[in-house]
């Protein structure tokens, strides 16, 4: 059975640099409270993009990697520098799949502080180098997608049938210090971070994007996010019974955008509870593979999935077959 890991991450030198004082401004405590963190990624793992990289795959029988920068992403950069960082960073991405194309594929970096240009990379992307769509890191400038001015971004995406995958990164400021200030700086960071603000501003970011109607705009759109939906999956019939189509004015209910333009990944987060609740709550039609690499290590991976008490077919749809359908692998 083939495995196709949609998470899986290389750093940039040049974006980690440019990006690190926002990064600091934004969580002045986050590397700090990170610096002891266990982690799989030595600096090496993370920016590689052969050798090594294809034989820790080879040895936990990982087939393929579709590739995306790791956080906190360009997000976090002025137009004038991210559009030739991304550009930059593409086209080393696309020499390591044209490299090992059986085994590497690719989501684009996308310049979104300046979203023409943004739109522009989407498409030479997709069109030039056959990436499979892009990955974004959080809001840009405290705003969330479905801001008109990233109209272009996701009309492309629309227009290509591309996905964009939603990845978590430094929160807003002002809800960081509202939300997350607790008494110890360390604390504070994990929790705005890993702990649990990364992945409620994700969940959040989504169903904002639905309840401003960003679906019905953009039919074609699909988004993907990680560590089993970003909790916006487990409240999907709250939302409906709290947001109805009478208060929203929507075409369809809450859910009913979700579960087809959604599709969610574990990222690494191999924990049966919540894989049950991710395919009761959105099927199996919905949920592809990742595994977060080189943060988590691909041990284990392919032994999480085969043996999750589900049918074959379903493995096989999470494991390669949804990717494959979605990506034109």
């Amino acid at each position: 059975m083939k495995i196709i890991a949609l998470e899986e991450h290389f750093i940039n030198p040049a974006i980690a640099a440019a990006s690190a004082d926002a990064l600091e401004r934004l969580a002045p405590s986050h590397r700090a409270a990170y610096s002891n963190y266990p982690s799989n990624a030595s600096f090496d793992k993370m920016t590689d993009l052969g050798p090594i990289r294809i034989a820790d795959m080879d040895a936990n029988d990982i087939d393929m990697q579709v590739l995306s920068i790791g956080g906190p992403g360009i997000q976090l950069i002025a137009p004038k520098e991210a559009v030739p960082l991304a550009i930059a960073a593409n086209d080393e991405l696309a020499a390591a799949i044209k490299a090992n194309p059986s085994r590497l594929a690719g989501f684009a970096t996308l310049p979104t502080t300046n979203p023409q240009a943004a739109a522009d990379e989407l498409e030479r992307t997709v069109t030039k180098f056959g990436f499979k769509g892009a990955m974004i890191s959080g809001a840009t400038n405290d705003k969330f997608l479905d801001e008109d001015e990233f109209s272009p971004i996701l009309e492309t995406a629309n227009k290509l049938k591309v996905p964009i995958y939603l990845h978590p990164t430094a929160i807003m400021k002002s809800v960081r210090d509202s939300y997350y200030n607790c008494k110890k700086p360390d604390v504070s960071a994990r929790f705005a971070a890993s702990g649990w603000g990364w992945h409620n501003e994700v969940g959040i970011h989504i169903v904002h994007m639905i309840l401003n109607g960003t679906f019905d705009k953009y039919p074609n759109l699909q988004m993907i996010t990680g560590h089993w939906g970003e909790f916006a999956a487990l409240f999907l019939d709250r939302m409906d019974e709290q947001m109805p189509q009478e208060l929203t004015g929507l075409e369809h209910t809450i859910s009913h955008y979700y579960r087809n333009h959604v599709h969610i990944t574990p990222s690494g987060l191999f924990t049966m509870p919540l894989f049950k609740y991710a395919l009761e709550m959105v099927g199996a039609d919905r949920i592809m593979y990742s595994v977060d690499y080189p943060y988590v290590g691909n041990e284990g991976a392919r032994a999480f999935l085969e043996n999750a008490p589900i049918s074959q077919a379903d493995i096989e749809k999470i494991a390669y077959r949804n990717a494959e359908k979605l990506l034109n692998l």
